[in-house]
């Protein structure tokens, strides 16, 4: 069972005061604040303030993980209150005082010294408890043990989180998936939706964090005041909720005939995957005759990361295009349930879209232009641009919690390696057939979270969806599994239809918006999902 190092803060009082650049509230508290008072509290019980060596260790092996979840309370910003705030014009009063001006005088009076400031913290309902999450694996060495260990120790010396007034308990543990699931409070994922941006500590953190304590040590000498240098060893990650999560943009096209009399349908099984070649086809051409550089091209139109001499493909990752050939939704008929039937309409997205102006010149410069075959490079089909309202089109990028395949999921592994089904077709094996199923079933789980983790959703959606597989579609019209085409480079890997319902923590549905498409194959339209149960 997958186990997660927990620090949990909690409040001595419900309100939270700490802000980010600009004065806007800072909700939930970064893990680097954290962090930073983590490196406070390692230092309280050392008579130099130096940190020990063992805690210096685990806060190193701390900052090294991938950026926490966080569990935090719904929150509202309070009315707030002012406050009488000296505004470090002292020296005038001084200088009145010596030259024994009245203090009634302007100068003279600390009060005229002053100015009012509103501060509106947060408010925290009960009980004003955050947790922090870190994924440590299945298996716990001795020395993860250790360091945990020694950060729990320094989790418990935590005095507060924000500003000072902000007075807080800190403790920390190890828990597992089933003991999150009863933590209250709404999850904050890295990299989903990015409602918020949070600072997050990285390799160096640590080092910074010192040397700047050093500089503040010395901050007065012989040359006067020098401040120390602010802290820019950390990175900034953004944060969001299961309902910040963004539809991907993408440019969709319809297939026309060459007369543009109706639609050029495709057959799915045997031709979704030329169509996902013909439409890459023709983005290079436009990409050439637009004058987009040869590694754009190269990288994000055709996703080859390798040099032109190369003899092995490098994947470039998610920052490039994917072609998704569109199987209609129809229902054939009153009162029957919805299935799949040919290819009419087409998408082309982009899963690390950072700068969507790419897919913005996509629908301008494909709208009208034709698609090639092949082997004869004949015309087959037109293209024109599809609105965003189409019926069709909103099977494939509407908010639904429950999706289906409509091209089968290519595993990014061997579901098999153990050849476990030999020994389950022989018949003179010995060994109970239950468990080795069991075995292979979870092989095919974990390889479809990890294709989940690959398509760019955060690890805690791919850890609780509801998973569900088989090699018959889950729709009506879906053909078996291996009867579609897919690329020579993945034909040795096990093709399954599968069946996902998104579900947060508690085991409750998430509405999560497409296109959803995973597997190996997903930048040339396999693993292709469409919404389920919603027709």
């Amino acid at each position: 069972m997958s186990s997660h190092f927990c620090i949990s803060i909690t409040f001595l009082a419900p309100f939270y005061h700490g802000r980010r650049d600009g004065g806007d509230p800072e909700w939930p508290p970064s893990p680097l604040r954290l962090f930073q008072s983590l490196v406070a509290a390692g230092a309280t019980n050392s008579n130099d303030r130096e940190i020990p060596a063992r805690i210096t260790d685990s806060l190193m092996w701390l900052e090294s993980l991938p950026p926490p979840s966080i569990i935090a309370p719904v929150n509202h910003e309070s009315i707030g209150y002012r406050l009488s705030v000296p505004n470090n014009t002292m020296d005038i009063a001084a200088k009145a005082w010596s030259r024994r001006s009245s203090t009634q005088s302007a100068e003279a009076n600390p009060a005229k010294h002053r100015t009012m400031k509103t501060v509106r913290p947060l408010l925290l309902p009960e009980p004003p408890i955050i947790y922090y999450l870190w994924s440590v694996g299945d298996a716990l060495d001795l020395a993860v043990m250790e360091r945990i260990d020694a950060l729990i120790q320094t989790a418990r010396l935590i005095t507060s989180l924000g500003w000072g007034v902000d007075m807080a308990v800190g403790d920390a543990c190890v828990v597992t998936n089933d003991q999150i699931s009863t933590l209250r409070g709404e999850l904050w994922m890295p990299g989903s939706g990015a409602a918020v941006e949070l600072r997050v500590p990285n390799c160096g953190t640590l080092e910074a964090l010192n040397h700047r304590y050093s500089q503040f040590l010395r901050r007065l000498g012989q040359e006067g005041f020098v401040p120390p240098s602010p802290l820019h060893e950390f990175s900034t990650v953004g944060y969001g909720t299961a309902k910040d999560l963004s539809a991907q943009p993408c440019a969709a096209f319809s297939l026309l005939k060459l007369d543009i009399s109706g639609f050029r349908p495709f057959d799915t099984p045997n031709r979704a995957l030329t169509v996902a070649g013909m439409l890459r086809h023709v983005v290079r051409r436009a990409a050439e005759v637009a004058g987009k550089p040869e590694q754009w091209i190269n990288t994000v139109a055709l996703g080859h990361g390798e040099t032109s001499n190369a003899s092995q493909h490098k994947a470039v990752g998610p920052n490039r295009f994917a072609y998704l050939p569109l199987p209609s939704i129809e229902v054939r008929g009153f009162g029957k349930a919805p299935s799949t039937g040919p290819i009419r309409r087409a998408l082309i997205t982009m899963p690390a879209a950072e700068n969507r102006q790419d897919l913005i010149w996509l629908q301008r410069a494909l709208a009208g232009q034709t698609l090639l075959a092949k082997d004869s490079a004949e015309p087959v089909a037109i293209l024109s641009l599809l609105p965003n309202t189409d019926r069709q089109l909103r099977h494939y990028t509407s908010s639904a919690a429950t999706w289906a395949t409509v091209t089968p999921v290519v595993l990014p592994g061997y579901d098999d390696p153990a050849h476990l089904r030999r020994k389950i077709d022989d018949r003179n094996c010995h060994e109970k057939r239950a468990p080795l199923w069991t075995r292979i079933n979870n092989r095919i789980d974990g390889l479809l979270r990890k294709a989940i983790i690959h398509a760019g959703y955060p690890a805690e959606l791919a850890e609780h969806a509801a998973l569900d597989w088989r090699h018959t579609g889950f729709w009506p019209g879906n053909e078996i599994a291996n009867k579609y085409g897919v690329p020579d480079h993945l034909k040795k890997f096990p093709r399954l239809h599968v069946k996902l319902q998104w579900r947060d923590r508690a085991g409750q549905p998430i509405m999560i918006p497409g296109p959803v498409c995973l597997g190996s194959g997903r930048f040339c339209g396999l693993g292709l999902f469409a919404a389920f149960g919603t027709q």
